[in-house]
């Protein structure tokens, strides 16, 4: 009797310790542009490049008692083709024509400088999570240049862990917020045209 109480407790244990870890998740967020844009140009070429600028493609973890299993990453391989596909849709706003290689045409360049996910480290449930995107514009048109950064964050409180869907959702989120951010500054619009 004695030895099926323990293994009965021990099960229960188990149970209550793997509910606490988490597995990786591979996200493929979607970002878009939310909000419209006012168009400055008469249709002249734009070069638009995306680059990824991060040192990892983690984002960081899912918190929870083993933190270290529980990676979420974005690969650039994933982003990227994204991104470069709001960022002409954006120039194309603007009244511009986007172009893979113009002489002489002004140069977009992307560059994804951030994009984090963070858990509080203590406890044993994920209660919120930090998720934080920036991405830097470079304008080259002729001799002028202009560079600017773009942030967007948003502090999520749960209920329960997020789902790999959630959290795919919230990326995307910000991911938007910081790319439509970039596009609505009227000096990049300004410099394109000139």
């Amino acid at each position: 009797m004695l030895h099926r109480l323990l293994f009965g407790l021990l099960a229960v244990a188990s149970l209550t310790l793997v509910g606490c870890a988490h597995s990786p998740q591979q996200l493929s967020p979607q970002p878009k542009i939310n909000s419209p844009l006012i168009a400055v140009g008469q249709g002249q070429p734009v070069v638009v490049r995306v680059v990824d600028g991060r040192p990892s493609p983690v984002l960081g973890t899912r918190g929870g008692l083993y933190p270290e299993t529980s990676a979420i990453s974005v690969s650039g391989q994933n982003i990227l083709p994204k991104l470069q596909a709001q960022a002409e849709a954006a120039v194309r706003l603007l009244g511009f024509t986007p172009t893979a290689n113009a002489y002489n045409a002004p140069q977009l360049t992307l560059t994804l400088a951030e994009l984090k996910y963070q858990s509080p480290k203590e406890g044993l449930y994920v209660t919120e999570s930090d998720i934080t995107a920036t991405i830097r514009a470079d304008v080259q048109n002729s001799t002028r240049r202009y560079s600017g950064r773009y942030g967007a964050s948003l502090n999520q409180r749960f209920g329960m862990a997020p789902n790999q869907e959630t959290n795919t959702k919230l990326v995307s989120d910000v991911l938007s917020d910081a790319l439509t951010r970039a596009f609505k500054d009227p000096t990049i619009g300004q410099m394109l045209s000139q």
